[in-house]
């Protein structure tokens, strides 16, 4: 998919149906001439609702439809019958997405599960009508309570991918041929940085039929939580991985320096990333022989406390050397 149709940032323009108007009616038939009040209620305008689809990836198909409008109630009617309820709007987006009040920013709600369905926006109540009014000394109310208006008001929809195991590292890392190697994705590989510019999704499969999902992140680069580089805008895809996989060349001048700064960048941008499992993936490594290896991961164990006790997985998505090895570290701390 081009790399154009990947849209995880709308605004969008919301107004409910108003609520259709109370009945003023009296009742009569033929043998009744001077019967008392049965106006019916006016239906409820209609709501802009949201549901959860598993199927879409993207906000693509909101991104040129500015505006939402809901159906507005039907009036009420003679012998207590109800008006029609305005036509829902119900707009399907993919699970991960979180809903914005355009004004304040606030938070208020987010969609996680398929079939999830949340009120976006409610219509206006319908009013009631003159069968409502009536008492012991109003026997025959001539008015109807008015329709509530509809309400207006833009709404930002913001996509956070949903994946088991997200890639994290610097432009040409690797993390776009991993993620080519041990799943069906055809992400953009080139030799040059910034080659991915939008989120990539695959499916890696395990034994016995199991299978996660992995997210390749464009690159991250020092200084990311401030709005350098891409990362900005989609470090907020992270916050959704089970598992973070952290890749750093193996001829990278200082693994442990890089991989300081990665977890610096998250740290800045939410906090509450560190508190995720980590594993250190260190990609290219059929440039290093097994001494030199072995000479890595003492440096890496000795350099810093936090990987100590992090796995740390040496491979190479060019003769797969280690891949299996990665797969199964990746599988059992999804499932810690």
């Amino acid at each position: 998919m081009a790399d154009s149709n990947f849209v995880d940032y709308v605004k969008i323009c919301c107004r409910t149906g108003k609520g259709g108007k109370g009945s003023v009616h009296f009742y009569r038939d033929k043998l009744v001439s001077k019967g008392g009040p049965d106006g019916g209620d006016g239906g409820r305008g209609g709501h802009i609702i949201l549901r959860g689809n598993k199927q879409l990836w993207t906000l693509l198909h909101l991104k040129y439809r500015k505006h939402v409008i809901a159906g507005e109630g039907g009036d009420g009617s003679y012998q207590l019958m109800t008006g029609a309820n305005g036509k829902d709007e119900i707009l399907e987006v993919p699970v991960g997405t979180i809903i914005k009040d355009e004004e304040t920013g606030k938070v208020e709600f987010e969609i996680t599960h398929d079939g999830e369905e949340r009120i976006l926006l409610n219509g206006g109540r319908g009013g009631l009508g003159n069968n409502h009014f009536k008492s012991a000394t109003r026997q025959n109310p001539r008015f109807a309570q008015p329709g509530e208006p509809g309400q207006t008001k833009w709404k930002i929809l913001e996509l956070k991918i949903l994946a088991d195991v997200g890639l994290v590292g610097f432009p040409n890392a690797g993390k776009s041929t991993l993620l080519s190697v041990v799943s069906a994705a055809k992400p953009e590989i080139a030799d040059y940085p910034f080659t991915t510019l939008v989120p990539n999704l695959g499916i890696v499969g395990y034994h016995d039929n199991f299978s996660f999902v992995m997210a390749d992140i464009p690159g991250i680069i020092e200084g990311a939580h401030e709005g350098k580089g891409l990362g900005l805008r989609f470090l907020r895809h992270i916050e959704r991985n089970s598992v973070l996989l952290f890749i750093v060349a193996c001829d990278a001048p200082d693994i442990v320096k890089e991989y300081q700064v990665l977890l610096s960048e998250l740290e800045k941008y939410n906090p509450q990333l560190l508190e995720k499992r980590r594993i250190l993936g260190i990609s290219k490594c059929d440039m290093a022989d097994k001494e030199l290896q072995d000479e890595l991961k003492k440096e890496l164990k000795k350099g810093d406390k936090i990987l100590k006790k992090m796995p740390v997985v040496f491979f190479s998505s060019l003769t797969r050397q280690g891949i299996p090895d990665l797969i199964e570290a990746l599988w059992q701390s999804i499932n810690l």
